[in-house]
C-alpha cells in the first residue's frame, strides 16, 4: 500500500516537472522520416538553451533534389508538442486572411501563456505545384515550416515562419539571402543593417521601429531574437524591400514576387546621319545593388553608313549571373546633311558715295532646313569712301554646317549724300549716326505745357548694392503707386527681392496691378534697366499683367510674382518698374532675403537697411509728367531736355524710413508723356544723351523703339533715330522713362531733313 502511494507520488512529481518546462524548450533528440516529404520531430524535455551571441548564424542551405532534409542545430525548427485540446482558429497578420491552426506559432524567449503551438503533422503535403512555384522569380514561404522554394529549389530557413501576438514573423537572414540583398549585424547597436541599392534599412532587436534612409517606420510587432535567429514581421521586411506578396490558404503558403533581374536601357541622339559616329549612352542597374559585369548588344554599330531604320538591343548581366530583359529600340539613320549655300545680290554693282544699297539675301539649304544664323560683314546701307568695298555673308544650318559668300562693290568718287544727310534721310529707327554734339546746347528749347497725374513713385535704389538681408523700403501708399526697384546682390548666396503688401484697414482692399516690367538678373545694370523698361512698355501694349488681388483686413501677401520668381546670384542685379492701384492705403515692404526663406514669416525679423549715401530712395508724388507741345516743331533745329533739374526739375519727396527730404536725381521712375501736336513734314526726331552712356527703349505712337537698336549710345556726339515724318507731317506721342543703369539728362532733337536727290 505504501509502495503504491510512493510510486504515484514519484509519477506525479515527474509529470509536474515536465509541465513546468517552457513551451519554447529545444528538442533534445530529433528524428525524421520521408514518407510524405514532411519532417516530423519527436522531442524529449531538456533545459532551455540561451540565445546565441550572433543573431545571424550560418547561411540557409538548399536541399538537394530528391533528398530528405536532415536536421541541423541551426536549421531545424523547435519541436512542436502534440496539443491536448482542439486548436482554435487564428487570424494571420497577412491582411484579412484567417487560417486554421496549421501555422506554427513561435513563442517568445519569455514564456507566454497566450501562445499556442500548432502540431507539425497538420502541414499540408508538399505538391509539385509548390516546388515549381518559384520558377518565375517567386519565393514561396511555407506556413508551419522552415521550408522555402525558389526557382524549383528547396531551402531551409533557420527558423520557421511563426505567429507571435497575432503577427507573422520570419527569419530576416533567410529572407534577405533569398532576395539577394546585402546585410550586416552591428553588435554595438544590436541592429541588422540591410543595403538595397542606395537604400539602407536598420532593424533593431526588441524594437517596433525600423528606419529607411534615416526615416522611421513603425512595425506591427517588435523584432526579436530566438535561438540565435533575428525574427522580423513579414509585412515589415516585405514592405521595406518593396516585395509584393499573396497568400495561398489552400496550400498554406505565402508567395513573394521577386524581381531580381537587372535593368538595361540606352539613348541615342534624336537626329543621326549616315556616316556620323553614334553616341550610345547606356544606363543599367540592379534592384538589389549587384554590380553589372557584362553587357551584350545586337544591331549596334559605331557608324551607320546607309540611311534607314535599325533595331538595336542591349542587355546586361549582374554579378549574380542574372541577365536583364533586352532593351530594344528602333533608330532612324538619316541621309547625311548637305551644307547650306550662302549667296546675296545687290541692286547694282557700282554706287556713288552716300547712295543707298539694296541687298537681297539669296542663301538656301539643299535639304530644306531653316538657316539658324545669318551673319553679315561690312554690310552698310551706303559707303562714303571711294574704291572697292567687300561685303560678305555667312549662313549656318541647324546642324552646324556653314557657308560663306562675298561680293565686291565698287564705290565711285561722286557724292550723292554726306554721311550725316544720308542717315537723317534713311537710317532706320534705333540707328545711330554722328553729330556735332557741342552745338546742341545752343539750340532752341521746345516750349511745352507741363501737367501731371497723381502717381506716388516709390524709388527703392539705395542701398543699390545690398550687403545683408533686410528691408530696403517701407511705405504706405494709396491710389496710383509706381515702383522703381534696382538692387544688386552683394551676398554669398542666392537672394530674392519681394514686395509684400499688407492691408492695415478694417475693410477688404483691392490691389490692381496695371503694368509690370522686370529685368535681370544680370551683372550689368544697364542691361537690367533696359529690359525692365522694354517689358514695362510691352505690358502697356498687351495688358498681359493686369491683375487684381483682394486683401482681407490684416492680411499680407507677396505681390509682383515676376520679381519673386527670380533667384539673384551673387554679383547680379535686378530691376523692376510697375504701376499699381489700391482703393485703400496699403503698407508696402521691399526686401531682399535668401531664396530658401519664406518672405511672410521672415519679414518681422528683418532690419531696415540704411541708404548707401550715393544712390536715391524716396517717395515722390505726381510721378507722371505730361509735356504738351502745341507749337509746330521741325522747321528749325530744336530740343526737348529731360532730367537736367533746370528745364526739367527733380521731383521732391521724402525718405519715409529716415523721415528726411529726398530729391529724385535724374527723375528715374518718372513716366513722361510727350505730345507733339504738330510736327512739320519731313522732320526727324532723334535721341541724344547728354549725361553719358545710355541704353533703353522709348514708345513712339504705340511702337517700341530701342535707343539704340544695338549696343549703347556712349556720348553726346551720337544720335539715335526715334521717328521720321513723311510729306504730310502730323502729331507724335512719345512715352519715356529713364532706364536704370543709364545716365541723364537726355535730349529729344527735332530737325528738318535734308532734301532728297
Amino acid at each position: 500500500m505504501h509502495l503504491k502511494k510512493l510510486t504515484l507520488v514519484v509519477l506525479l512529481a515527474v509529470s509536474q516537472t515536465a509541465a513546468a518546462v517552457p513551451v519554447f524548450a529545444e528538442a533534445g533528440n530529433v528524428t525524421s522520416s520521408n514518407t510524405s516529404g514532411v519532417r516530423v520531430a519527436t522531442t524529449s524535455v531538456t533545459e532551455v538553451i540561451p540565445e546565441a551571441t550572433d543573431p545571424l548564424p550560418s547561411l540557409t542551405r538548399p536541399v538537394a533534389e530528391g533528398a530528405t532534409p536532415t536536421a541541423t542545430p541551426t536549421a531545424t525548427p523547435t519541436a512542436t508538442p502534440t496539443p491536448t485540446a482542439t486548436p482554435t482558429a487564428t487570424v494571420t497578420p497577412i491582411t484579412g486572411v484567417t487560417t486554421d491552426s496549421t501555422l506554427t506559432t513561435l513563442p517568445s524567449p519569455t514564456p507566454s501563456p497566450s501562445l499556442t503551438l500548432i502540431p507539425a503533422t497538420t502541414t499540408p503535403p508538399i505538391t509539385t505545384d509548390i516546388v515549381n512555384a518559384g520558377a518565375s522569380n517567386q519565393l514561396v514561404l511555407m506556413m508551419n515550416s522552415n521550408k522555402m522554394y525558389q526557382n524549383g529549389i528547396e531551402y531551409l530557413a533557420n527558423q520557421p515562419m511563426a505567429v507571435k501576438n497575432g503577427v507573422s514573423y520570419v527569419s530576416i537572414r533567410a529572407m534577405v539571402e533569398r532576395v539577394g540583398v546585402k546585410y550586416i549585424y552591428d553588435y554595438k547597436t544590436k541592429e541588422t543593417i540591410i543595403t538595397k541599392g542606395s537604400d539602407v534599412m536598420r532593424f533593431k532587436t526588441d524594437s517596433k521601429i525600423y528606419s529607411v534612409n534615416g526615416k522611421n517606420v513603425t512595425m506591427k510587432g517588435p523584432a526579436y531574437q530566438f535561438k540565435g535567429t533575428f525574427m522580423i514581421p513579414l509585412t515589415s521586411i516585405t514592405g521595406a524591400l518593396g516585395i509584393p506578396y499573396t497568400v495561398d490558404n489552400v496550400q498554406k503558403r505565402v508567395i513573394l514576387s521577386l524581381n531580381l533581374k537587372p535593368k538595361a536601357s540606352f539613348t541615342v541622339p534624336a537626329i543621326i546621319y549616315a556616316g556620323d559616329p553614334v553616341n550610345f549612352l547606356t544606363s543599367s542597374s540592379s534592384p538589389i545593388g549587384s554590380a553589372i559585369v557584362e553587357e551584350k548588344w545586337e544591331g549596334k554599330q559605331d557608324i551607320y553608313d546607309t540611311p534607314g531604320q535599325y533595331v538595336v538591343s542591349y542587355s546586361v548581366r549582374d554579378a549574380n549571373g542574372q541577365w536583364s530583359d533586352p532593351y530594344s529600340t528602333t533608330i532612324t539613320i538619316l541621309k547625311p546633311n548637305t551644307p547650306p549655300v550662302a549667296n546675296f545680290t545687290t541692286d547694282k554693282n557700282s554706287y556713288k558715295m552716300g547712295e543707298m544699297i539694296t541687298y537681297t539675301d539669296m542663301s538656301t539649304d539643299p535639304d530644306g532646313d531653316t538657316l539658324k544664323t545669318t551673319t553679315w560683314t561690312n554690310k552698310a546701307e551706303a559707303f562714303f569712301t571711294p574704291g572697292p568695298a567687300t561685303v560678305s555673308i555667312q549662313v549656318e544650318d541647324s546642324h552646324g554646317a556653314i557657308s560663306t559668300f562675298e561680293k565686291v562693290i565698287n564705290i565711285t568718287g561722286e557724292v550723292l549724300y554726306s554721311k550725316e544727310d544720308f542717315y537723317r534721310l534713311f537710317a532706320s529707327p534705333g540707328g545711330v549716326f554722328d553729330i556735332d554734339g557741342s552745338n546742341v546746347p545752343n539750340w532752341q528749347k521746345v516750349a511745352y505745357t507741363l501737367t501731371s497725374e497723381p502717381y506716388n513713385l516709390i524709388r527703392a535704389n539705395s542701398p543699390e548694392t545690398v550687403n545683408m538681408e533686410g528691408i530696403t523700403y517701407r511705405e504706405t501708399s494709396f491710389g496710383g503707386t509706381r515702383f522703381l526697384i534696382h538692387h544688386k546682390n552683394n551676398m554669398n548666396t542666392k537672394m530674392k527681392v519681394y514686395v509684400i503688401a499688407k492691408n492695415n484697414n478694417l475693410s477688404p482692399t483691392t490691389i490692381t496691378t496695371e503694368y509690370l516690367g522686370v529685368g535681370g538678373p544680370h551683372p550689368f545694370p544697364e542691361a537690367t534697366g533696359k529690359l525692365s523698361v522694354q517689358r514695362y512698355w510691352e505690358s502697356m501694349q498687351t495688358k498681359k499683367d493686369y491683375k487684381t488681388t483682394v486683401l482681407q483686413p490684416g492680411e499680407s501677401v507677396s505681390i509682383l510674382s515676376d520679381l519673386n520668381n527670380i533667384a539673384i546670384k551673387p554679383g547680379e542685379i535686378v530691376s523692376l518698374q510697375a504701376d499699381l492701384y489700391s482703393d485703400y492705403p496699403i503698407e508696402y515692404n521691399v526686401m531682399m532675403i535668401d531664396t530658401n526663406k519664406d518672405p511672410l514669416t521672415t519679414l518681422p525679423t528683418l532690419p531696415i537697411l540704411d541708404r548707401d549715401g550715393v544712390h536715391n530712395r524716396g517717395t515722390y508724388a505726381d510721378s507722371t509728367r505730361i509735356m504738351t507741345v502745341t507749337d509746330e516743331v521741325g522747321r528749325t533745329p530744336a530740343r526737348l531736355l529731360i532730367g537736367d533739374n533746370s528745364s526739367d526739375l527733380n521731383l521732391m519727396g521724402t525718405d519715409p524710413m529716415s523721415g528726411t527730404k529726398a530729391s529724385n536725381a535724374g527723375n528715374f521712375g518718372v513716366l513722361y508723356k510727350i505730345k507733339f501736336e504738330h510736327v512739320a513734314p519731313n522732320s526727324l526726331i532723334t535721341f541724344n544723351p547728354r549725361g553719358g552712356n545710355y541704353m533703353g527703349p522709348v514708345m513712339v505712337n504705340g511702337q517700341i523703339v530701342q535707343m539704340p537698336s544695338t549696343g549703347s549710345i556712349t556720348n553726346a556726339n551720337l544720335n539715335s533715330v526715334v521717328y521720321r515724318t513723311g510729306d504730310e507731317g502730323g502729331s507724335v506721342e512719345i512715352l519715356f522713362t529713364a532706364a536704370s543703369g543709364s545716365n541723364l539728362p537726355v535730349n529729344f532733337l527735332i530737325t528738318p531733313q535734308p532734301p532728297k536727290r
